[in-house]
């Protein structure tokens, strides 16, 4: 049977406006997948939502589309994606409103059931992530486009190919391969050199976005359009596996694959094929992300220059001492980040970042009254004093936080562009998530000299959050460097690289067949990334910042 090829267009809410036409005049393609809710967007749609009960929806996706949607109907491709966040069924409606004004005759389905926001009180938003069987339904049903709401990333992958093979709930082989193909489509161009360890190897200044070729056993090539940027090759496609990843199992509402059942190879330039995935039967509960009001946040960076950091830094947090005693707030973080250097040949680079963050729930007390004190030190502080812009009233914050729930829980629906409503059942078994035993380790490498070097020298890694935890996978390019690596970076290694995680829970995962290992940093992100709680709230560098600590590794890999 020809494969199905399915493409991507986003990969998150904001990504490149001109990619759906690129995609659709690019090359050969079936089905374009655009992906547009993590954590954070969920928050920032339910704040439309709270000003406009009619929103709750990507707005970009309905602008793009007014520019391709006849394209796409001529070329007989599907648009699949989760634009429609928190109001599927308004964003689908919006979609026939404009064909009906461009005179198209497009089909227009939509996936609904996931919002579960009025059994949660006091959440803006609570929603369970769903499976790929919604939207085949909407396919086999003959939708041209398919709208659905909180998904799982892969589903949007899942489904179409279920529908296009005849796939039903219990090929869990199948759909475990279609998962891994959808979770390396579902970040665009992560998985063509965009965000990649080692984007010298290509030219990355403008990644064209990925396609999967899907076959009829869930087996898959990885590659992109002909003479668009970027490049797919072993090591693209190994960074975005393990992005936002943790053990060997990988649980979704359809299947659970087994990512150290992964096998990779080469199929031509720009070409990765994945074969060999093996599926269980999904977890017996579905993730639910919640999104709440955690209360109200301030900040104010001020600007160290040249000489006494330490002591003009000292002087500040004494002279604002009294603001933050008074009406003190619940949380408040003062961090010294030093980007001075002596000597320096400009002002900027003679200056050192103070960062002082305050939360509390009551908005009054991280508002004005702290702004007032900080803005007061102007000509009463440290020699130099200026900050990076005048502190404002205090602004919301979200906290984000799983809940579970069983598969029964929710009412998946399938509208399809006639308006009948085809309930999706729960699937027919489920099998609890239980830890992989680890596997054995290589044998390691001979003794022999080594030298003090980068990890980056040796090692790519990639990492991400999932609500207040981290991930960062790392894998060798090499044999060799695997038979180091999985017995230099132990969970202690790894803590003593990063001292932010030495007081917090860190489980290392091994995947030999990925030359792999995963690391979950528990809490690392607090509440989530709508928190901030850390400089980098979604973890996006903590790999590179691994990747930049020394060690010593033997010569003969450098």
């Amino acid at each position: 049977m020809t494969p199905l090829r399915i493409g991507n267009f986003s990969g998150f809410y904001g990504d490149r406006s001109d990619a759906l036409r690129e995609m659709l005049t690019g090359g050969e393609v079936d089905v374009l997948t655009g992906d547009y809710l993590a954590e954070l967007t969920m928050l920032i749609l339910a704040r439309d939502r709270l000003k406009d009960p009619a929103a709750g929806y990507a707005r970009t996706f309905l602008r793009r589309l007014e520019d391709c949607l006849g394209l796409a109907r001529e070329r007989g491709v599907r648009i699949v994606t989760n634009a429609g966040g928190l109001n599927p069924a308004g964003l689908a409606g919006r979609i026939r409103e404009l064909a009906d004004r461009l005179g198209l005759p497009v089909r227009v389905a939509h996936v609904e059931g996931d919002d579960l926001t009025a059994a949660h009180p006091g959440a803006l938003a609570a929603h369970a992530y769903l499976g790929g069987f919604g939207i085949a339904e909407c396919l086999r049903a003959g939708a041209d486009v398919v709208v659905t709401g909180r998904v799982t990333d892969a589903a949007l992958v899942t489904g179409p190919a279920a529908a296009h093979f005849g796939w039903r709930p219990a090929d869990h082989d199948r759909l475990a391969g279609a998962v891994v193909a959808g979770h390396v489509l579902e970040c665009g161009t992560q998985a063509t050199g965009g965000n990649y360890a080692f984007f010298g190897e290509g030219d990355v200044r403008r990644p064209g976005f990925p396609l999967a070729e899907i076959h009829a056993d869930g087996s898959s090539v990885i590659t992109k359009h002909p003479g668009t940027g970027g490049f797919v090759d072993m090591g693209t496609v190994t960074a975005q596996l393990l992005y936002e990843t943790g053990g060997a199992r990988y649980a979704g509402p359809d299947v659970t694959a087994r990512l150290d059942t992964v096998r990779l190879g080469p199929d031509g330039p720009d070409r990765v094929r994945i074969e060999g995935v093996r599926g269980e039967a999904p977890p017996p509960a579905l993730k639910v992300g919640l999104n709440r009001l955690g209360g109200f946040r301030n900040e104010v960076v001020f600007v160290l220059t040249g000489l006494d950091i330490e002591a003009k830094a000292a002087l500040v947090r004494d002279q604002l001492a009294d603001a933050l005693t008074a009406s003190p707030p619940r949380e408040v973080r003062w961090e010294l980040v030093r980007t001075d250097r002596a000597d320096a040949d400009t002002e900027e680079t003679a200056s050192a970042l103070l960062r002082l963050v305050v939360r509390d729930p009551d908005q009054q007390v991280v508002g004005r009254a702290l702004s007032g004190a900080a803005v007061e030190l102007a000509l009463a502080s440290y020699p130099g004093f200026h900050v990076l812009a005048p502190p404002g009233k205090g602004a919301p914050y979200g906290v984000f936080e799983d809940v579970y729930v069983p598969h029964g829980a929710v009412d998946h629906v399938a509208v399809l562009h006639t308006g009948r409503r085809v309930p999706v059942p729960p699937p027919p078994g489920t099998r609890p998530l239980d830890p992989v035993p680890s596997p054995p380790l290589p044998e390691p490498l001979p003794p022999g000299p080594t030298r003090r070097a980068p990890l980056g020298l040796v090692a790519g890694a990639r990492s991400g959050d999932k609500g207040g935890n981290a991930n960062v996978g790392v894998w060798a390019r090499t044999d060799e460097g695997w038979r180091w690596l999985a017995h230099a970076l132990t969970t202690d290694a790894f803590r003593r690289l990063l001292p932010e995680s030495r007081d917090l829970p860190v489980t290392r995962h091994v995947l030999p067949r990925l030359r792999a290992l995963n690391f979950v940093v528990e809490g690392i992100l607090g509440a989530g990334v709508a928190a901030q709680h850390r400089f980098d709230p979604q973890a996006k560098a903590l790999g590179e910042w691994l990747r930049s600590r020394h060690l010593d590794i033997p010569e003969t890999l450098l």
